[in-house]
């Protein structure tokens, strides 16, 4: 049973609502919101105390975006945490080619090279007992109905995956939702090499489906902001299969980390085409996902940033 669960990014959009489905769960003893801002935290706190009728929700500041703010909260972590969902994220802000003091860009940072150093703490540290969720995403495999192209990989070396994540990959030309693609590429195929090395832990990749109201598409170009958050996400593409409800892309998350099911190091996501209904295993759709190569490659390379 996962009684205690963290949640990264839990004070908004899917982080918080998956924080009060899992409150709802009667066997939900404490969940840890992950926040970076203490007073959007206490206010998400205090609603989701009233949505769920329960005090079981504990703020714990952490900014994923910055290794020492991890490294800081894991140490002052007094209850080991039964299962994580990493879902803090998004494009980067303002400027996500921007580098941080860690060496990788600003999207690199807050959608991967905190959560690795999260995981990596709680490991070391004894704190992580049963499972770690990523919060992938279906772009990693590309979306050509949504316009949004795969990162493509060459060698899938750990020079290459090195590139990305300093942006040192796209010279001058740095393309955001580009970078999210490869990010969250790279943040699955890490946690598939995790699985292999801890097989004592499960370690899943879920990608939320094309989910309505969540604050992903704040930092997209001002067109492309338009276009999905008001016109297609809400109106046009539920038509297609291509986006559900906030309280259904929370679900995956909920219901993926109770499910015996689901296999550790694979990443489950809709089937090809959509971007809802059932959670499948994604690399019939690219053979990489499976790679042990691309895994270990991609491991190592975010691993030369962390100290």
């Amino acid at each position: 049973m996962n009684k205690v669960i963290m949640i990264t990014g839990a004070n908004a959009g899917i982080g918080k609502e998956t924080a009060r489905q899992l409150g709802k769960i009667n066997t939900t003893e404490k969940i840890y919101l992950a926040c970076r801002n203490l007073e959007k935290a206490k206010v998400a706190q205090k609603e989701l105390e009233e949505l769920t009728g329960r005090k079981v929700f504990e703020i714990i500041i952490m900014d994923v975006s910055q290794a020492d703010s991890v490294k800081k909260a894991i140490a002052k972590l007094d209850t080991p945490v039964d299962a994580l969902i990493m879902n803090a994220g998004g494009l980067g802000g303002k400027t996500p080619e921007k580098a941080t003091q860690d060496g990788v860009t600003t999207i690199t940072a807050s959608n991967l090279l905190g959560h690795v150093v999260l995981v990596d703490e709680l490991i070391k540290n004894d704190k992580l007992k049963n499972i770690a969720l990523y919060a992938s995403s279906e772009v990693a495999r590309g979306v050509k109905k949504m316009g949004m192209e795969q990162y493509q990989l060459k060698k899938a070396s750990v020079d290459e995956f090195t590139s990305l994540f300093d942006g040192s990959a796209f010279g001058s030309k740095f393309d955001p939702v580009l970078a999210y693609s490869g990010v969250k590429l790279s943040g699955t195929l890490w946690m598939s090499s995790m699985a292999r090395k801890y097989p004592n832990i499960k370690f899943i990749s879920v990608s939320p489906g094309g989910t309505r109201g969540t604050d992903g598409f704040n930092d997209m170009p001002f067109l492309q902001r338009i276009m999905y958050k008001y016109v297609g996400m809400p109106i046009i593409m539920p038509l297609l299969g291509l986006s559900h409800s906030l309280e259904s892309g929370a679900k995956r998350f909920v219901q993926s980390i109770n499910n015996e099911k689901l296999e550790s190091g694979v990443f489950y996501a809709s089937k090809k085409n959509v971007l809802t209904g059932p959670l499948v295993d994604q690399s019939p759709y690219y053979n990489g996902f499976s790679n042990p190569v691309y895994q270990d490659n991609a491991n190592e390379a975010i691993h030369r940033f962390i100290n």
